[in-house]
């Protein structure tokens, strides 16, 4: 009997068996894909929740509501807050300053005359966290007002006082204009205008309009 002809040649893969090995890389490959895209959701969404941890919005119903009374971005206050006491309400300074947005009595009672006269608040009130925002807000307000809507004057305002920035603002080597500082010489000052400063561009990047 003749012998059967090989129809491939030796050390060759019959093409049913290499159509086989070929589906079986293709799929592994396909669920090694799927995996990747798995993994990346979760990477960034895990990201996502660590940013929103380290910067959060609590109490996102009284500031936004307050905000939006005196015409402000609510991520400046949350900015203010977070570095003022990082959300906590019951804070208080070395300097007795209370609350969610750290005010003192002095700063208390002449907000309290400006848009609170007739209400039977005390300073103790400023660890309620309405009253604390409320005021710390309306205060942060004029700020931003008083000094052309910059905010890092503003939060050298809020941090230091007016009589501070004023005569920084009388001095052309902190500011040309004098509405706004373009340095700020105190330490204390400086690091607290960085802090604010860059929580609002965070929170801005974190929670974009």
């Amino acid at each position: 009997m003749r012998r059967t002809q090989q129809t491939f040649r030796e050390g060759t893969e019959p093409k049913g068996k290499l159509d086989r090995w070929r589906t079986w890389w293709l799929r592994i490959a396909a669920v090694l894909l799927c995996l990747v895209a798995i993994g990346s959701i979760i990477v960034i969404s895990a990201h996502d929740e660590i940013e929103q941890w380290e910067y959060p919005r609590k109490y996102s119903d009284l500031v936004e509501y307050y905000a939006g009374k005196y015409d402000l971005d609510d991520r400046m206050l949350y900015a203010v807050i977070r570095t003022e006491s990082n959300f906590d309400p019951e804070a208080q300074s070395s300097v007795d300053a209370r609350g969610l947005m750290q005010i003192t009595e002095v700063t208390f009672d002449w907000i309290k005359s400006k848009i609170a006269p007739a209400e039977d608040l005390t300073f103790e009130d400023l660890y309620d966290p309405e009253t604390n925002i409320r005021f710390g807000t309306y205060y942060f307000s004029y700020c931003l007002q008083r000094y052309g809507n910059d905010l890092a004057t503003a939060a050298a305002a809020y941090h230091s006082g007016w009589g501070t920035v004023d005569d920084l603002l009388a001095d052309s080597q902190y500011s040309q204009d004098g509405v706004t500082l373009d340095s700020f010489p105190y330490t204390q000052m400086q690091r607290y205008v960085y802090k604010v400063t860059s929580a609002y561009e965070r929170y801005c990047e974190i929670y974009a309009d």
